[in-house]
Parts: structure tokens; C-alpha cells; sequence
């Protein structure tokens, strides 16, 4: 079945949560713009990760799917909720203080790269080929034009830093999924379970090394208060793993895993359309380079 195309009315519900779930993933970077301005970022990442939990351990727990046993590859959860959500959270949000939403949203399509080298890397059944190597040349050369090198002095080292933060989120992230493949999926714990554990172990880590001094500014902006908690926490971290597994459940991973190219095209519109972030066209060509990048790299 096709993402894209109606055969019968079942079809309409996994297509419904595959768009649903790009236009929730493109819209975390505007609450993330919203939320720095007024936290750090490893405080915006604290509320995210305690409302996004919470929807997920309840889904979890009413399916039956947190088990004790399960407690000894505690080890495995650790490093995830490391990879795939403290530091992966923390550059994103880290990079809209130097980037306007619509950029870093932009940028956040690098992660699929990552995820596809390291794939062929430490993956046998992953192959290298020439149209891998120009996808990967592709992707580079779309995050060059993103930090724009022939800016000024001050734009091009907001735009490096920026850059940079997206990267190392990206990268982690994208190592996760590999970790995750060869260490976590032959163990055959539910999805919903192990978002929990993963979620619940990074906010335990993030109790311990965020400093709470100065969040409740935050009570006084009611606007970005919602979006953070309801915005960026619930929807943008708890409801959109649940629609991930979803949609996992009823399209496979490969056309579950294609919602991320959605995210990158829908920041950039609402940075540009709805908030009014000034766009280059360099910006949208950068974008686009490494959507093709992306798309080489799923090639064999």
C-alpha cells in the first residue's frame, strides 16, 4: 500500500496519521524557538520529556506491555534515552537559539543520513553504492547551504553553532536507530514499553543535571507555556510516538520511517508563512538537497 494513495476506507486512518504526525514533528521547532526564548534549552527539554512520558506510560500500562523482567536491559535503555532523546532533544532546542525555526527544522533533515550511514557501516546487510555516495554528497552539500558560508561575520557563526547543535542531534539520534536494530528489536519488547523506558530513563537523567533556576518565567507566558507543555511535550513527543508505532503497526517501518521527510518542508513553511522567519533561497535549496540526499541513501 502506498502511503499516498486510497484503495479502501481502511487506508484512511494510517494516511490521516501519517500526515498528522509530519505536521506534529514540523511544528516542535516554532514551540522550541517559543520556549528558549525564555528557558534554557535543557529545561525545555526536561518539560518535553515529562509530558511526553506521561501519555505513553499510560497507553503502556493499560496494554499490558511493562514487564519486570524487563528491568535487566536497563543498560540498553540508558543508552537510548542518551541518544535518542537527552542530547538529540537537547541540540535541536539548543540550535533554535541560534537559528530561526524554519532553518533548524530545515537542518533536522540530515538525520535520515546519519541513520543511513551508520546503517551501512555497521549493518552487513546494508550495502555501499554509488548512489549512496552521491546522496551522501547530496546531504552535505544541502547543510553547506543551510549554514550559508558567504553570510556575514556574526549570521555565519549564529549559523555554524546553529549547525553544528543540529548535527550532533542528528547523529545521535541517528546512531540510535541502528543501535536500536541490532541490541533492542531481537529482544521483542513492545514498542509503547520501550518508549516508556526510554522516556522514563531520560527523565530521571534530566532531573539530575538540569538546572530548574529561572523556569518559572514560564508560568508568565501563557502562549508559550501551552505550546511547550501541550505543543511540544504531549503532542510533539508522547502523541507522535504513538503514532509512529501506529503507523509502524499497519505500514512497516520503511513507510513509517518516510513521515520524517514531512517535518523539515512543514517548519519551513511555518517559519516562513505563519511567523514570518526570513528565508534565503539558499535555504530552500539546501532543504532540498538533502531530501535528495535522503532519498539516494535509501537506495540499494
Amino acid at each position: 500500500m502506498s502511503v499516498f494513495n486510497l484503495r479502501s476506507n481502511s487506508d484512511v486512518l494510517p494516511i490521516a496519521a501519517f500526515w498528522v504526525l509530519g505536521l506534529v514533528w514540523g511544528a516542535n521547532f516554532i514551540y522550541m524557538k517559543m520556549a528558549v526564548a525564555h528557558i534554557t534549552p535543557l529545561q525545555t527539554v526536561f518539560i518535553r520529556v515529562l509530558c511526553g512520558l506521561l501519555p505513553v506510560a499510560l497507553y503502556a500500562w493499560w496494554r499490558g506491555d511493562l514487564k519486570q523482567q524487563h528491568i535487566k536491559y536497563a543498560p540498553h535503555f540508558l543508552v537510548m534515552a542518551l541518544l535518542a532523546t537527552v542530547v538529540y532533544y537537547y541540540g535541536f532546542a539548543s540550535a533554535t537559539q541560534f537559528l530561526p525555526s524554519a532553518i533548524a527544522g530545515a537542518a533536522s533533515a540530515a538525520i535520515p543520513l546519519f541513520s543511513f550511514v551508520f546503517a551501512i557501516v555497521f549493518l552487513p546487510e546494508e550495502r555501499f553504492s554509488l548512489i549512496r555516495l552521491t546522496g551522501l554528497l547530496s546531504g552535505c552539500c544541502g547543510v553547506i547551504f543551510i549554514a550559508n558560508p558567504f553570510a556575514d561575520v556574526v549570521t555565519l557563526q549564529n549559523n555554524m553553532q546553529g549547525i553544528s547543535y543540529i548535527l550532533v542531534g542528528a547523529l545521535c539520534v541517528g546512531s540510535s536507530f541502528v543501535y536500536a536494530r541490532k541490541y533492542l528489536t531481537p529482544l521483542n519488547i513492545p514498542a509503547s514499553a520501550l518508549t516508556t523506558y526510554q522516556l522514563g530513563f531520560s527523565a530521571l537523567f534530566l532531573l539530575l543535571i538540569t538546572d530548574f533556576d529561572g523556569i518559572e518565567q514560564l508560568q508568565d507566558e501563557t502562549h508559550t507555556l501551552l505550546g511547550t507543555i501541550v505543543g511540544l511535550g504531549v503532542l510533539g513527543t508522547g502523541f507522535a510516538y504513538l503514532l509512529y508505532y501506529y503507523l509502524v503497526n499497519k505500514l512497516g517501518a520503511v513507510k513509517a520511517a518516510s513521515s520524517t521527510y514531512v517535518p523539515p518542508v512543514v517548519a519551513l513553511l511555518i517559519g516562513a508563512v505563519i511567523v514570518g522567519e526570513s528565508i534565503l533561497p539558499t535555504d530552500y535549496l539546501g532543504a532540498l538537497a538533502i531530501l535528495i540526499g535522503v532519498y539516494c541513501l535509501s537506495k540499494k
